[in-house]
């Protein structure tokens, strides 16, 4: 009878947590924006068009080597895992693309994958903790729901990817506790498809699972050798995926330290519906504090005040038995505080220029997102064991959570309701970039200033123009570069016009044309055509 009734709560739970993830996946995603029909007169702008642009190139080309890369995307073609393609999402719509319309993307499709597996990731890892109970998983789904650190990333698809960092800890879990082949085969897949993702993502699911081996030594358990090596497993799996796929090699702008976590962003409600204290981020770097918003929310915060309080030893206990996980997360913290160690408006210490491996992590706030679901998860385990009151207090904290999340989900909801008006001429410029065999942007990507972001914001809604047909395009916009970038416009804009080449200029970059009687005023930019 004890089973049987574990087995219903089970369901239950997870039907809970399904249908937590369903609802908020209706009530925040519009239709239109999950499923985006070409020719609209509206657009996407942002991170997202990016996104956007970089699978519509990929799915629409064929088969082949390196086999992240779209080859008309760009001067020599694009890697999609450098512009924050989703390549795991990518690669599986690439498949069903000979049926699907043209201009087919799934980025609308992944916020509602993200925002339905978040709440059931979150059971799911609960449950790898031992804790079975229906009142504490309803509530884990309710707050990991809810978490503002998750829900701020909108706008930026693949790093929604939270619940990839919950089945992490739930695997890490499941290991301590017994671990097996299929275990550690599980925890390869999961670190190539955390890869596949965001590489952000997979650092932070190795770091989860490398702290197996440790805790297991700490504990004096002779299986730390077999976890050791799957870890390395892991590690090798993922080194070999960044070699083949086309990762290494890529460099950003630099920067480590500039979008730091500041010390007080775990406790700073910003975006909080029941501590509305402050106004925005906090901010010691001058560059505002979004990377490193990490409010933890006034339900998980509530939890831990009450584990201070009353469950001080079973805290202690557990940091002892999980040692290696609490080693990791300190480092995952430490990284996300950076060398410049920001408190409140000020850095407090500053420790000078970083290692230059360092440089490759520039959004280094991230790092702290493993730390809040790690304290969930805890948070939640360790209250439930409270006799009589603990279950109960778990929903009602997961309750607190959430509703003190609402103007992040009404941030949410109005940035996917959004409609966006062009800003070039999008009715005249559609027909002549269909007609054209090739399609080169003037000014390209790389020229453009770092102040010229109306410009940017055009070349953007180009792209995404041409992306509905897939039209060969000179340029694109990417955040890392495997060769430094160069900016050849001039060359490019005085070299004779190829057969079936539109040339569309900017006003801005008109100047590098000279005399050339083959262009024309078209939609407010000027069109240069090639014969045929």
């Amino acid at each position: 009878m004890a089973v049987q009734n574990e087995t219903i709560t089970g369901w239950l739970a997870w039907l809970a947590a399904a249908l937590i993830g369903l609802g908020l996946a209706f009530a925040l995603l519009p239709v239109a924006f999950l499923l985006p029909a070409t020719g609209q007169d509206w657009r996407l702008a942002g991170d997202i068009a990016q996104h956007v642009v970089a699978q519509r190139y990929f799915i629409a080309s064929p088969w082949g080597w390196p086999l992240l890369v779209a080859p008309t995307l760009g001067a020599g073609g694009t890697n999609i895992a450098l512009a924050d393609g989703i390549p795991v999402l990518a690669l599986a719509l690439k498949l069903i693309a000979p049926m699907g319309p043209a201009g087919l993307h799934g980025i609308g499709i992944w916020h509602a994958i993200v925002v339905v597996l978040q709440p059931v990731a979150a059971v799911w890892c609960l449950r790898q903790a031992g804790e079975r109970q229906l009142m504490p998983a309803i509530g884990v789904a309710l707050a990991a729901a809810a978490m503002p650190a998750w829900l701020a990333r909108h706008g930026h698809a693949a790093l929604m990817g939270h619940f990839l960092l919950l089945l992490a800890l739930g695997t890490y879990l499941r290991l301590v506790r017994g671990s097996s082949a299929a275990v550690w085969a599980w925890a390869v897949a999961l670190s190539l498809l955390a890869l596949l993702t965001h590489p952000y993502l997979a650092l932070m699911v190795l770091a989860l699972l490398a702290a197996v081996p440790v805790t297991l030594l700490r504990r004096n358990d002779a299986r730390w050798r077999g976890a050791a090596l799957g870890t390395a497993a892991c590690v090798l799996a993922v080194a070999l995926a960044l070699a083949t796929l086309g990762y290494l090699g890529a460099a950003g702008e630099g920067g480590y330290g500039l979008y730091a976590l500041n010390l007080l962003s775990p406790v700073w409600p910003a975006r909080s519906a029941l501590l509305p204290l402050v106004a925005a981020e906090v901010d010691a770097t001058g560059m505002g504090g979004w990377e490193g918003y990490n409010w933890l929310g006034a339900g998980l915060l509530a939890g831990l005040v009450v584990l201070a309080l009353r469950q001080r030893a079973a805290v202690a206990g557990a940091v002892r038995r999980h040692a290696g996980l609490a080693i990791a997360l300190l480092a995952l913290t430490l990284i996300a505080v950076s060398f410049r160690v920001g408190l409140g408006d000020r850095v407090a210490l500053d420790l000078g220029p970083p290692p230059a491996i360092l440089d490759q992590f520039r959004a280094s706030g991230r790092f702290f997102w493993p730390v809040g679901y790690a304290a969930l998860i805890g948070m939640a385990v360790l209250l439930a064991r409270i006799p009589r009151t603990g279950p109960a207090l778990v929903l009602l904290l997961g309750l607190v959570q959430w509703v003190d999340a609402g103007p992040n989900r009404a941030a949410l909801a109005s940035w996917a309701a959004q409609r966006l008006p062009w800003s070039v001429d999008a009715a005249a410029l559609r027909p002549a970039i269909a007609e054209a065999r090739t399609l080169t942007i003037l000014p390209s990507w790389v020229c453009i200033p770092p102040e010229g972001h109306a410009t940017r914001e055009r070349v953007q809604e180009l792209l995404l123009l041409a992306s509905e047909r897939a039209v060969p395009v000179n340029t694109m916009q990417l955040a890392r570069w495997r060769d430094p970038p160069r900016c050849t416009d001039a060359a490019t804009a005085t070299a004779p016009l190829a057969p079936g080449e539109l040339r569309l200029v900017l006003p801005e970059a008109a100047g590098l044309l000279g005399d050339a009687p083959e262009c024309r005023p078209l939609g407010g930019l000027i069109a240069c055509r090639g014969p045929g």
